[in-house]
C-alpha cells in the first residue's frame, strides 16, 4: 500500500468511496443528510482546488481510503479521513493521518471533528495525540466532538 497526492481524476472515485465509508457513520446517529453523503462532484472540485487531499492505494492500484486538509492561520484543519470499510483495523486511517501531518509539519496545531457516537474515529485521534477541545451539537441528531493536536 502507498499514500500519494490525489489527482483530479481520481475524484469520482474517491467521492464514491466516501459516501460508502460514511454510511457506518450515518446509521450511528441516524442522520443520513451528514456532509460527507451529501457532498456532490462539484463541491469535492472545489475540495481539490483548495486543500491537498491524500489517498491510499493498495497493490493493485485501487484507492481504498483518503484523507483531506488545509491551513489556516497555521493550523492544519484536517478532515474527511475514510477508509474503504474493508480494509478497516489494518492501520491504513493512522497512516493516512500520519502523512497529512507530514505535509503540514509547519503548522503549530492539527484540528479536527468526529461525531460524538465515533468511538472508533476518538479511540485513533486520541491514540495519535489528539485531545478534545469541546462539542458542538449540530442538529437533534448530530453532535461533533472537536480535537485538537499541538506540535
Amino acid at each position: 500500500m502507498r499514500i500519494e497526492r490525489a489527482a483530479k481524476e481520481d475524484l469520482n472515485t474517491l467521492l464514491n468511496l466516501q459516501k460508502l465509508a460514511y454510511r457506518s457513520e450515518a446509521e450511528l446517529c441516524n442522520d443520513y443528510t451528514i456532509p460527507p453523503l451529501t457532498q456532490t462532484y462539484e463541491s469535492i472540485c472545489d475540495d481539490f482546488s483548495n486543500m491537498d487531499i491524500l489517498k491510499a492505494v493498495d497493490e493493485n492500484g485501487n484507492i481504498i481510503g483518503s484523507v483531506r486538509a488545509y491551513e489556516k492561520e497555521g493550523v492544519c484543519h484536517i478532515g474527511r479521513l475514510f477508509v474503504h470499510p474493508d480494509y478497516h483495523n489494518r492501520g491504513i486511517g493512522k497512516l493516512l493521518m500520519q502523512e497529512i501531518e507530514k505535509r503540514f509539519a509547519h503548522c503549530t496545531k492539527y484540528a479536527l471533528f468526529t461525531g460524538k457516537h465515533s468511538i472508533k474515529n476518538l479511540y485513533l485521534y486520541q491514540k495519535t495525540g489528539y485531545k478534545i477541545v469541546g462539542e458542538e451539537r449540530l442538529n437533534e441528531k448530530v453532535t461533533i466532538v472537536n480535537l485538537e493536536k499541538t506540535r
